[in-house]
């Protein structure tokens, strides 16, 4: 199944029962005019498989995960800010949060991350998406 995933795109994994992570997956989309980024979440057996691989475990992560076939992988606030890199425009910007220290940038991130649901709600089941948008999940 790894094998099958594309080399040339960028796979962001995320929570997909998450208002939030949904939201944020939109946002990405939105934004991602040169078709860098693929999704999966980290419920489905894609997602599964890639943890697997990875030998991550999202159950003590609890995080957003950039997956670079054949590089690298990264989670938390680094995967956040190496997405919005490929934003352009204002979005940019947020690179000057690399000033600081990758710990300290994630005690934001877990604060918000451990809230989500009671901030932003969740879903019963992982979002499908619409037609138009299907190519971009694996």
């Amino acid at each position: 199944m790894i094998d099958t995933l594309p080399k040339d795109k960028k796979i962001v994994l995320f929570d997909g029962v998450c208002n939030l992570c949904n939201d944020s997956v939109n946002k990405i989309i939105s934004h991602d005019k040169n078709d860098i980024f693929r999704f999966a979440s980290l419920q489905s057996d894609i997602g599964v498989a890639i943890q697997n691989h990875l030998q991550i475990d999202a159950s003590k992560l609890d995080s957003i995960i950039l997956y670079e076939p054949g590089v690298a992988y990264y989670h938390k606030s680094t995967a956040a800010l190496k997405i919005m890199k490929h934003f352009g425009g204002a979005w940019k910007l947020m690179q000057a949060f690399y000033i600081f220290p990758e710990a300290l940038r994630n005690v934001v991130y877990n604060f918000i991350a451990k809230n989500r649901y009671k901030w932003f709600g969740k879903q019963d089941h992982c979002t499908i998406p619409t037609p138009e948008l299907k190519a971009k999940f694996l």
